[in-house]
């Protein structure tokens, strides 16, 4: 790339894309209309291209304009990225691992997997936040997220995946439902029950799971409720609203008037899954994926 641009061209750039406008991109910029104009026609003349087509009233991307504009966003992020990293290693601290998860993951696989990175990597940051699997998946993309953890079988061809635990399902009950685990044979006992279930769009292939069950036993169920959130499944079931399936591992950490019979005897099984993204350019991801368990 020629010395003659500089980063200022490229956000200069940004700006009039994002606004179509050069007078509103100027006075966003706090520079003067004519002064903008002329970085954008430099940037044009030393790249060989026209970015904007310019009429009276108006300015419109060319299809190379187009396609800087939805480039450079990303070019600006990961720089930052790599900035901050170099902040961090200047600071003592040697790198921040950013993890999207669904609730359950937090139950049995993300602490011993800190705790393990943590022995080795003392200095390491965490950024954690709970994501539904639809939101993980376009923060990966978009490289927001380092690591995150989903129950999905299938990803976008840009994100790699792998299983770090396979789970059954448990049948949620209110704490004085007449059945419990030694009565209990089969989900047709219920079938005339509501269930509260978690929404099709917190996983397809989950939900597809979810009704395999039904299906084995011979019945469709009446869904009461939707939700995304565990707590508040409990919350209906503890006050009889509903009775609920969930992964067995969401079973613990809650202390409610519930109680729950694992649904052990059938093979149907749901597999949380870790995935990130094979562009990511995080130096630490060179080593954290050794620390996550490997289930078939």
């Amino acid at each position: 790339m020629s010395n003659q641009l500089e980063l200022r061209h490229f956000r200069y750039f940004l700006a009039v894309a994002e606004q179509l406008h050069f007078r509103r991109a100027a006075e966003q910029l706090y520079i003067s209309q004519p002064a903008l104009s002329r970085q954008v026609r430099q940037m044009e003349e030393v790249l060989g291209v026209q970015l904007f087509e310019r009429h009276n009233r108006k300015v419109v991307l060319t299809p190379t304009g187009q396609y800087l504009a939805e480039e450079l966003p990303g070019f600006f992020q990961q720089m930052e990225r790599m900035l901050e990293h170099s902040r961090m290693i200047e600071q003592g601290i040697k790198g921040q691992l950013r993890l999207g998860y669904i609730g359950s993951a937090m139950q049995n696989v993300i602490p011993p997997f800190l705790l393990e990175l943590k022995k080795d990597y003392k200095a390491l940051r965490f950024h954690l936040e709970e994501m539904d699997n639809q939101h993980q998946v376009e923060a990966l993309l978009n490289q927001e997220i380092d690591l995150g953890f989903v129950r999905l079988d299938r990803v976008p061809h840009r994100l790699e995946m792998r299983p770090v635990f396979v789970d059954t399902f448990s049948l949620v009950l209110p704490e004085d439902h007449p059945l419990d685990a030694q009565a209990f044979t089969s989900l047709e006992q219920l079938s005339s029950e509501p269930f509260i279930l978690f929404e099709e769009k917190y996983s397809r292939s989950y939900f597809q799971k979810v009704m395999q069950l039904f299906d084995e036993s011979g019945f469709h169920p009446i869904t009461a409720h939707y939700t995304v959130q565990a707590n508040t499944i409990y919350r209906l079931v503890e006050n009889h609203l509903g009775v609920s399936i969930v992964p067995t591992a969401l079973k613990d950490g809650y202390d409610m008037k519930i109680r729950f019979i694992e649904l052990d005897q059938t093979a149907l099984r749901t597999t949380l899954q870790v995935v990130w993204n094979k562009q990511n350019t995080n130096p630490v991801m060179r080593h954290v994926l050794d620390y996550l368990p490997t289930q078939l």
